[in-house]
C-alpha cells in the first residue's frame, strides 16, 4: 500500500493531467519584460492600443523582416510561418542555401525553399533572396568568408554556381524580383567582384525586371571601381550595409550613399541586416555587452526609426532566435529554444509590429524636423505626413537604449509640424494617451508641447483621426 500511495503522490508531479492542468507549451511561458512594459507608461491617460495590420492589409511598405539561415537549419520556418504575416512587414530576406539544394551535382531540391518563399508570397509578404554559399560538393564551404573564394578559383565550380543561380531565378522568378548576390564577403574585394559580375549578368538575362543587391562589407569601393572599369555600373541597383552599432542612431547610411550615388545617381542604399541581441553574447556583432529585451526593444525601433527618416528600406534581423552550431543566438524578435520550439514573442516584436503597421507607403516621409527643448540630452525628431497631416517620431539618440522604463518631462517646440487634435503613441506597447489641451499650443507650422514625456525610444505624435485604435489588452 505504501508503494501504491508513493507512485500515486509522484503522478501528480510528474503528470500534469492528473491534476486537470495541461501541460505547458512553449507558447505559455511568462513573458515577464512584456509584462513589464505593458505595466509602465508615461504620465498620461491612455485612451486604448494602437491597431495593428496584418501583411495582407497593407497595400505596400519597405519594412522587411530577416528570415534567413534556413539553409542551414538554425531555424525552422514552420515554426514562426504565421507570425511573419502579423508582423505587418511587406518584405523578408531569405537566403538560398547552394549547398541545401545541389546536394548530388546536378540535381536540385527546392522543396524546403519552396516552403519559405511560397509561405511568404500568400501572406502577402514579398520575398528577397541572398543567394549564397559555397557546396562542400564543389570544393567550397557554407562559411560567408571563406565559401567565397573557391567559387570563382575554379571554373568547374564558377559554372555550377551560375547553373544553380539559373535554377533557382527560372524556379521563383514570377514571385521573386530581388536578388542579392552572396553574404558579408569580409574584404574580399577581388573575389566578389569576380563573382559578381558574371552572377549580376545572368540574373538581368533570366529576369530583365529583376532587382540586384550587393552586399557592401569592407569592399564597397573597389568593387565600384571594378564595375566602372568593366563599364558594368547598371548591373547594380542597391548597396546593402550591415550597421551594426551599440547606438542604433550611428552609422545612418549618409556617408555610405553619397559614396555609392558618386559613382551612379541611380543607386539606392537598403539596410540589409541589423538588430540587437536579447542577452549578453559572446561572439557575433555586438557581442560582450549587458543586452537585454529592454534595451533590445528600444534599439529595433530606433534603428528602424533612424532609417525611415532617411527614405532607407530596412530589414530587422531576425524574425527568431537561431541556433548556430556554437550557440543559440539572441536577435530574434521571437525567443525559441534548443528544439527550435517557439517559446513566446519578445517586446521588440510588438513594437515592429506597431511601426510597420503605421508607417507604411501612404505615410511620407518628411525628414529630420529642426526643434528646440529644454532636455540636456541629444534629441532626434522625424517628421512625416499621413494624408497631408503632421506626425512625428522623438526620442533620445545620444546613447546606448538602457533598461529604464521612465520618461522626462520635456519642454519642445517642433518646427515644421502643425497639429490639430494630437495623441501620443508609445510605439512598443502600441499605448495611446491623450495629450491634454493646456499642455501644448500650435502657431503658424510649429508646435510647443509643454512637458512631454521622452525617452531612449521612439514616440508618436499623431492626429487622433490617423491613429486607428483598440480598447483590447495587449496579448
Amino acid at each position: 500500500m505504501k508503494k501504491i500511495a508513493v507512485v500515486l503522490l509522484l503522478s501528480l508531479f510528474v503528470c500534469p493531467a492528473v491534476m486537470g492542468k495541461p501541460k505547458p507549451t512553449p507558447q505559455t511561458f511568462l513573458n515577464v519584460t512584456w509584462n513589464k512594459f505593458k505595466a509602465s507608461g508615461p504620465e498620461l491617460k491612455q485612451i486604448g492600443w494602437i491597431a495593428t495590420k496584418h501583411s495582407k492589409d497593407i497595400q505596400s511598405s519597405s519594412w522587411s523582416v530577416g528570415c534567413e539561415t534556413l539553409d542551414r537549419d538554425y531555424a525552422k520556418f514552420s515554426v514562426y510561418k504565421g507570425y511573419v504575416g502579423q508582423l505587418g512587414v511587406k518584405h523578408a530576406r531569405l537566403q538560398s542555401g547552394w549547398a541545401k539544394c545541389e546536394k548530388e551535382k546536378g540535381v536540385y531540391d527546392f522543396v524546403w525553399l519552396d516552403e519559405c518563399v511560397y509561405g511568404l508570397n500568400e501572406q502577402k509578404v514579398k520575398p528577397w533572396i541572398c543567394l549564397c554559399y559555397g557546396n562542400p560538393i564543389y570544393k567550397s564551404t557554407l562559411d560567408l568568408g571563406a565559401g567565397l573564394a573557391p567559387v570563382v578559383h575554379s571554373k568547374e565550380t564558377l559554372d555550377a554556381w551560375l547553373k544553380y543561380v539559373e535554377a533557382t531565378v527560372n524556379r521563383y522568378k514570377d514571385t521573386v524580383n530581388e536578388w542579392e548576390i552572396w553574404n558579408e564577403p569580409f574584404r574580399q574585394e577581388k573575389d566578389y567582384a569576380a563573382l559578381l559580375q558574371p552572377t549580376a549578368e545572368l540574373i538581368k538575362k533570366l529576369q530583365p525586371n529583376s532587382v540586384v543587391l550587393v552586399t557592401e562589407y569592407g569592399c564597397t569601393r573597389p568593387v565600384l571601381d571594378e564595375l566602372k572599369t568593366q563599364g558594368k555600373l547598371d548591373l547594380v541597383d542597391y548597396w546593402i550595409y550591415h550597421p551594426y552599432s551599440l547606438n542604433p542612431d550611428q552609422g545612418n547610411g549618409e556617408g555610405f550613399r553619397k559614396l555609392v550615388q558618386s559613382y551612379s545617381p541611380k543607386y539606392r542604399i537598403y539596410q540589409g541586416e541589423a538588430g540587437c541581441p536579447s542577452a549578453l553574447e559572446w561572439t557575433h556583432a555586438m557581442a560582450f555587452y549587458p543586452w537585454t529585451e529592454y534595451s533590445q526593444a528600444k534599439w529595433d525601433l530606433r534603428r528602424m526609426a533612424s532609417d525611415h527618416m532617411r527614405g532607407i528600406p530596412t530589414s530587422v534581423f531576425t524574425i527568431i532566435d537561431l541556433r548556430y552550431t556554437n550557440m543559440l543566438q539572441s536577435f530574434g524578435l521571437i525567443r525559441s529554444n534548443l528544439l527550435h520550439q517557439l517559446i513566446y514573442k519578445r517586446p521588440a516584436y510588438y513594437g515592429v509590429q506597431h511601426m510597420a503597421g503605421f508607417f507604411d507607403d501612404t505615410v511620407k516621409i518628411v525628414g529630420e524636423l529642426k526643434h528646440k527643448s529644454n532636455s540636456p540630452r541629444k534629441t532626434t525628431v522625424a517628421g512625416f505626413q499621413k494624408d497631408g497631416k503632421s506626425v512625428v517620431l522623438v526620442w533620445y539618440s545620444d546613447k546606448i537604449p538602457s533598461d529604464d522604463l521612465k520618461w522626462d518631462p520635456v519642454d519642445l517646440t517642433i518646427k515644421g509640424a502643425a497639429f490639430q487634435d494630437p495623441v501620443y503613441v508609445e510605439m512598443i506597447t502600441g499605448k495611446v494617451f491623450e495629450i491634454a489641451k493646456s499642455t501644448w499650443k500650435t502657431e503658424g507650422e510649429n508646435t510647443t508641447f509643454s512637458q512631454l514625456p521622452l525617452w531612449d525610444s521612439p514616440i508618436m505624435i499623431a492626429e487622433r483621426s490617423q491613429v486607428e485604435m483598440t480598447k483590447d489588452v495587449k496579448d
